[in-house]
């Protein structure tokens, strides 16, 4: 029997090391149970990180093909050398999940390997390789054991032709054709990444717009950037089935007039959302059970049902996103340390790293008029944008929303170069319930993207725009 901690925390990614590290600063005894030997869970390893990798990547070839001869610079011969893109990816999660390491270390927290499982609320087992357990005795636990992809009843994923996006990053080839069910965020980007590099891409979506859940005018422009790089969009279209044949997949979907629709592709990826992951976890011996989603419910300070058992990230829902699980993270770590923490899921930001950039924070201007909300809008566009000409980055918007009579900025939706950043000004905005005259009313370097932020307060506190 190991010594007991007074916090174990199930799972290592960005919500699982993050409360780990909090724990460790505010003095409690710390140990985190990782079941791969890669900690960073799924962010680090199969998601977020080398995703972003190849994303780079890819945009750079982009831009090296389509943009560099028009900047004045001459390349003969340009090629793609996909392994070394998908070797590149691999040593960028190596030296983050690396950096990972370093910080248990660091922060005195004991890591432990293998799947762990309640044997009741305070005690652990944790089966190794070889099936041999240890047990450890805890205070207290912090679930973070995430998600993973989703599919729909009628696929099944052999993850060599019908894939998920954690094949999607590890293909030995570039897809002639590739399909993409759903579009969200990763639909959206893995679209993205493969488009850039030659592959006949078709997105099919369910809903009638891809990027759903953002704005509408988001999802307008990226649509339209989209087909002019000519990825196919298909919304409104219901997937029936997915088959493979040898080398090919055909996908059959029927249309919003319900005529049957058929694909075809050498490769599908389904992107479809993702799923809690709470498998084989013992919840029942520690007395909690999920809901009819399968997430594991929780009160307002992310306690479970039973007493010092807390649960954060993706396995309790919401909005799956690394930071949000990093926010509930070091937010459990604050309130069982008897601090006062904070979390306003309004002003969580979510991000779509397509190029141009997707960003958005606060409510949309469709569900601010569904609650019957006056309100104002500006919008300024990048092709105004002497900085965006420069860079020949003219895709795109800001578009700010605020309250018709008090002026405070109620939603910033962004569409254009290095918005996943520039997000972060309406983020800070809105957590000081700023006005968009107290936006106007602060410099802007100029000339820099973020004079667009500026000109789209201008906007919406009258027809105040300079560059418009």
């Amino acid at each position: 029997m190991s010594d007991k901690f007074d916090v174990t925390i199930i799972g290592s990614g960005p919500g699982g090391y993050v409360a780990a590290i909090r724990c460790a600063q505010l003095g409690f005894k710390t140990a985190i149970i990782e079941r791969y030997n890669s900690l960073g869970g799924t962010c680090l390893n199969v998601g977020c990180i080398p995703s972003k990798a190849l994303l780079d990547s890819t945009e750079h070839f982009a831009q090296a093909k389509h943009q560099f001869k028009e900047h004045g610079i001459e390349i003969e011969g340009l090629s793609l050398d996909f392994k070394q893109m998908i070797k590149r990816k691999g040593e960028v999660v190596k030296q983050t999940t690396g950096g990972i390491d370093f910080l248990m270390k660091k922060n005195k927290i004991t890591v432990f390997t293998g799947h762990a499982s309640f044997k009741d609320k305070n005690t652990i087992a944790i089966r190794k390789d070889g099936n041999k357990t240890e047990e450890i005795k805890t205070e207290k636990v912090i679930i973070a054991t995430g998600s993973k992809p989703a599919s729909l009843p009628n696929i099944e994923i052999d993850k060599k032709r019908i894939i998920t996006s954690t094949e999607a990053l590890e293909l030995a080839e570039v897809p002639k054709k590739l399909l993409v069910i759903g579009g969200g965020y990763i639909g959206c980007e893995m679209a993205a990444v493969y488009n850039r590099i030659g592959s006949e891409v078709t997105i099919v979506e369910f809903m009638d717009k891809i990027i759903p859940n953002m704005d509408s005018d988001l999802s307008k422009e990226l649509t339209r950037v989209f087909r002019k790089s000519k990825i196919d969009i298909k919304t409104n279209h219901n997937v029936t089935g997915v088959s493979v044949e040898g080398n090919k997949v055909t996908l059959t979907a029927t249309d919003k007039k319900d005529k049957e629709v058929v694909f075809e592709g050498d490769y599908c990826l389904v992107a479809v959302g993702r799923k809690p992951y709470t498998a084989d976890l013992g919840l029942d011996k520690a007395g909690l059970k999920t809901n009819e989603k399968g997430f594991i419910p929780v009160n307002g300070h992310l306690e479970t049902e039973v007493e010092g058992i807390f649960a954060i990230g993706d396995v309790i829902g919401g909005l799956m996103l690394a930071h949000k699980a990093e926010d509930e993270g070091s937010y459990v770590a604050e309130y069982m340390a008897g601090e006062k923490p904070h979390i306003d899921y309004n002003l969580i930001p979510g991000v779509v790293y397509t190029w141009p950039e997707v960003a958005s924070v606060g409510k949309s201007e469709d569900q601010l008029k569904e609650e019957g909300r006056e309100i104002k809008t500006g919008k300024f566009p990048f092709k105004a944008s002497g900085r965006a000409r420069a860079s020949m980055d003219t895709d795109g918007f800001i578009k700010i929303i605020a309250d018709a009579k008090t002026d405070e900025v109620l939603g910033v939706h962004l569409i254009g170069p290095r918005m996943a950043d520039l997000i972060m000004e309406a983020v800070v905005a809105m957590e000081f319930r700023a006005s968009a005259e107290d936006i106007v009313r602060m410099s802007h370097p100029h000339p820099t993207y973020s004079e667009a932020m500026r000109e789209a307060a201008m906007g919406a506190t009258g027809d105040r725009a300079i560059h418009i």
